[in-house]
């Protein structure tokens, strides 16, 4: 993942991102152990304390970053699918935290970076496995309340979001819907279903959302 232009992406938009990395010391690591995957490492635990001392207040969601399994859906799919929930969160009065972009990183490492940062709803957009869907296949997980020892009970996920699968815009608009949900009922997971009634140009994706992917990557 190169991870230094997206970062350099999101801070051009006005977005302040945080590089982050797990446990996981190299890729093998990474793929041998997805223990290692799902915690960070010293320095981003600390990084991510300090950048929550220094702030005024808590974030309602954070966005996060992670390469996954599919480096290729990150750069394909990250930043357009961030374009469209981002300025619409913000206009309705979000606070958004800034974007932890995180190598090697498994889903449950949102946790601990939601945690860290005090964010009422970690959402993190991950690489899925390459041939589970497709090689450029965006995973999205919202989690309520993230902290550690959250399992994936607790998630909500969009899957395949590409443009010849869940489009960026079909994908934001149910993400918004979920967001909504989660923040006014305070939960997420297999109790928060996806109900919204999409618009006509978005129902041909209605069967895209799934609540728990077994396997996908974690």
């Amino acid at each position: 993942m190169d991870a230094e232009n997206i970062a350099a992406h999101l801070d051009a938009r006005g977005w302040t991102s945080l590089r982050l990395r797990s446990a996981a010391a190299s890729r093998f690591e990474y793929l041998q152990r997805p223990d290692m995957g799902r915690r960070l490492d010293i320095e981003s635990r600390a990084l991510l304390d300090d950048v929550a001392s220094a702030s005024d207040a808590e974030p309602d969601v954070v966005f996060v970053i992670a390469d996954g399994l599919s480096a290729r859906a990150i750069h394909e799919n990250a930043l357009p699918f961030l374009d469209r929930i981002i300025p619409d969160l913000l206009g309705a009065g979000w606070r958004v935290g800034p974007v932890p972009i995180i190598e090697q990183g498994r889903v449950a490492i949102g946790d601990e970076i939601g945690e860290r940062l005090g964010a009422e709803i970690l959402v993190i957009l991950i690489g899925e496995r390459p041939g589970l869907s497709s090689p450029d296949s965006l995973g999205v997980y919202l989690t309520h309340g993230p902290h550690v020892g959250k399992t994936d009970a607790d998630r909500n996920c969009l899957s395949n979001i590409r443009s010849a699968g869940l489009g960026h815009e079909a994908a934001s608009y149910k993400l918004r819907y979920l967001l909504d949900e989660a923040r006014r009922r305070r939960i997420s997971g297999v109790s928060l279903k996806e109900d919204a009634s999409s618009p006509e140009h978005l129902e041909s994706h209605a069967d895209a959302i799934t609540f728990l992917l077994p396997n996908t990557v974690r």
